[in-house]
């Protein structure tokens, strides 16, 4: 890698900002701007005085070129959502064939992982690849591309199996022995310290099915659904949210049948018992009419994203 400029297949790596920062497509805020701090302290000139000025010239092209580029992208909430939309649709447009060879490349088997071990294993990866990214200055591209390609089969996960939930709840295997990620000529470091902090995956798929919901952008609203009905089977609130995407497309089969399992799940969801009327399903328990009015005002962070399409 040159020392002064970076080669075009290097910058076509901001494709995916994620795997340029190091950092998880989980990633919030705080994570974010942590490791853009960190980056930023790393790559610093003072950090190269003892050292040659070509790896001061390269840590400083990196940091202008590549690192900083990322963090404009991943910093607001709203950009990382249409960031993971994009990449999550690259990702469902490859064929299994096309996501065996990137595992191949990963040397991991993590399609065969339950949701719970795969969500796992991919952040303790990402982790890990992490620590390693940017002590080599030359070879960063590389582990950059490793964590490129683990986003894509990571994002790919659920695609062949969406309607599937038992098949990913019943999964008894552990994570123990699965085989750690290893860039090509980097060995990572086996740090305790390490393993991330434990983050709630369904409630980010819920989350950023709001957002798509908002943007109407259905199908990824559903899928980020789908996902989180995946690690939470027994989660009222996403069956009715799913419901709901389902009731905005006419699906109105579809609406019915996870607005009927919201309330076998909670008889008093609120979302759930709004569309309910209008799909004339019948509620297993109506509940005291002013503790559901109080609910649905309490429910209005559900409805954000159909105030554009109703008004």
């Amino acid at each position: 890698m040159s020392q002064n400029s970076l080669p075009p297949e290097v910058l076509e790596l901001l494709i995916d900002p994620y795997a340029v920062l190091g950092v998880s497509v989980n990633a919030d805020d705080h994570q974010v701007l942590k490791r853009y701090h960190a980056l930023a302290k790393q790559l610093h000139p003072d950090n190269y005085i003892n050292t040659n000025n070509r790896d001061a010239e390269l840590g400083r092209v990196i940091l202008t070129r590549l690192i900083n580029p990322a963090y404009q992208e991943l910093k607001q909430a709203k950009k990382r959502i249409n960031l993971v939309g994009t990449l999550r649709s690259k990702a469902t447009d490859l064929d299994k064939q096309a996501v065996s060879v990137l595992q191949t490349g990963l040397n991991v088997d993590i399609m065969s992982m339950s949701p719970n071990e795969a969500e796992f294993f991919y952040e303790k990866a990402i982790t890990s690849y992490a620590s390693a990214q940017y002590k080599s200055l030359p070879q960063s591209h590389q582990v950059t591309k490793q964590i490129s390609k683990l986003n894509l089969v990571y994002l790919s996960l659920h695609k062949n199996n969406a309607l599937n939930t038992e098949q990913w709840t019943t999964s008894s295997k552990s994570i123990i022995p699965r085989p750690e990620i290893k860039p090509v000529g980097l060995k990572l470091p086996q740090d305790k310290n390490l393993t991330p902090v434990p983050i709630n995956y369904a409630r980010r798929n819920y989350e950023r099915a709001v957002q798509y919901g908002e943007q109407g952008k259905w199908d990824l609203a559903v899928q980020e659904l789908r996902d989180a009905i995946k690690l939470e089977p027994n989660n009222s609130d996403y069956y009715a949210l799913l419901g709901v995407v389902h009731f905005q497309q006419k699906f109105l089969g579809m609406a019915k049948v996870y607005i009927r399992q919201a309330l076998k799940l909670n008889p008093k969801q609120p979302l759930a018992l709004k569309y309910a009327a209008q799909l004339n399903i019948q509620p297993t328990e109506n509940g005291n009419p002013k503790s559901v009015a109080k609910a649905l005002g309490i429910a209005a962070l559900l409805n954000r994203f159909l105030s554009k399409k109703d008004s």
